[in-house]
């Protein structure tokens, strides 16, 4: 299975790819199921992966890592939305009934 299928949420109107920039071990501590953990420092990295994906959501602990991500991404040509933090995110998908592929 590909990042961009195990990265991908979905519901009755729309998909969403769930990208989470907070270290390994924060990660590794609680996250999204199925969102795709590419720490912040690792993001320049991961471009060609990251182009790959369409409306692309990110989040961290609380907002601040993502939005520089976005920041960084919006550089390079990548667009995505800084979803905040990802207990947040969770909440929505959660609330918008999305559904990992």
């Amino acid at each position: 299975m590909s990042h961009k299928q195990r990265s991908t949420h979905k519901n009755a109107h729309s998909t969403i790819s769930v990208i989470d920039v907070r270290t390994h071990a924060e990660f590794i501590e609680a996250h999204i199921e199925g969102s795709l953990n590419i720490p912040i420092q690792e993001l320049e990295n991961h471009f060609e992966t990251i182009k790959q994906f369409d409306n692309l959501l990110l989040c961290c602990a609380s907002g601040s890592r993502s939005e520089l991500a976005n920041f960084v991404l919006a550089k390079n040509n990548i667009k995505a939305t800084n979803g905040g933090s990802w207990y947040n995110v969770n909440s929505y998908l959660r609330k918008n009934q999305f559904n990992q592929l």
